[in-house]
């Protein structure tokens, strides 16, 4: 097959048609005209030889090809922006440059944190963005895969979960616990409170054999909600470890025993940016935290 030769701006125009969804803005994005951008896309189309965006009064939508391209052509203009901030940083012997992290809001309030304050004082010159991102859908690792993210920290029963392409690995596994409004008599009886991320095939076997668990019957935004509403008594729920690292006075936690589910937090990332500097020293700080996780959560949290 003969190789695709695309300049850097084909990448970025076509990146800017698929964020903004129409030429005109695109072209207002990039400072170009409209004719200027539909042309340039034309003529990536035909040396891919596929459609790659829906045209209509809608303005241009990506086709199922034309996503995989945008997600490609992120993925390699993210490699020059690094490439230069590696060349420099190796000149200086340090990681430098941007780093862009999607976490789920767990991960993002109670293990980020943390991290990035540590990476910040080993590796001052690397800049760091975070978007939380909810583990529905593609989540994290999706945001990964598209070139939107450099690193993911997601949560997945088995890193064989992952998109392909990306590889990744266990950071640490947390329980899930039984969490109730302190100095109830019988919690169990409370009607359940959920949240629709909190939900996997980590959980589902488990949570289908307990017949003393009812159907929810309040569906909260995120788990800090769920946390508000178990506080204000008005009912129970099952979460994992770090959604309780901050759990208020009013909530009591209760094992659920030997046999408890538990959630497994990752990274994901790519084969090439896991070789860059900056990925691999936030990974290197987040397995020193993971193992530290025992003594700072009373064994809450399990190092992998």
């Amino acid at each position: 097959m003969t190789a695709v030769d695309l300049a850097p701006q084909e990448l970025r125009i076509l990146v800017a048609v698929a964020d903004e969804g129409g030429f005109s803005s695109a072209a207002v994005r990039l400072g170009a005209t409209q004719s200027a951008v539909s042309h340039a896309v034309r003529s990536i189309e035909r040396k891919l030889g596929v459609v790659l965006f829906e045209r209509g009064r809608f303005g241009a939508r990506p086709t199922p090809p034309g996503e995989r391209a945008a997600a490609h052509a992120r993925r390699v203009l993210r490699m020059l922006e690094v490439m230069a901030a590696d060349v420099r940083g190796a000149a200086g012997g340090e990681a430098a440059g941007p780093l862009r992290v999607a976490a789920f809001r767990g991960a993002a309030l109670h293990l980020l944190p943390p991290a990035l304050e540590r990476l910040a004082a080993l590796h001052p010159a690397v800049e760091v963005t975070v978007a939380v991102v909810r583990e529905l859908g593609p989540g994290t690792a999706g945001e990964v895969a598209a070139g939107r993210a450099d690193l993911g920290i997601a949560t997945f029963g088995d890193t064989s979960e992952l998109p392909a392409g990306l590889v990744g690995g266990v950071l640490l596994e947390e329980p899930y616990a039984l969490v109730h409004p302190a100095g109830h008599p019988a919690p169990r009886s409370l009607p359940l409170v959920d949240w629709k991320e909190n939900c996997g095939s980590y959980t589902r076997d488990w949570w289908a054999a307990q017949d003393w668990i009812p159907a929810a019957t309040v569906t909260a935004e995120d788990d800090g909600a769920v946390l508000s509403m178990v506080a204000g008594g008005l009912g129970m729920a099952i979460m994992p470890a770090l959604s309780l690292t901050a759990a208020p006075p009013a909530v009591a936690v209760t094992d659920l025993g030997p046999r408890r589910p538990y959630r497994r937090v990752g990274y994901a990332t790519t084969p090439e940016l896991a070789a860059t500097p900056a990925v691999r020293a936030l990974i290197r700080i987040l397995r020193s935290l993971g193992r530290g996780t025992p003594e700072r959560t009373k064994g809450q949290l399990r190092a992998v």
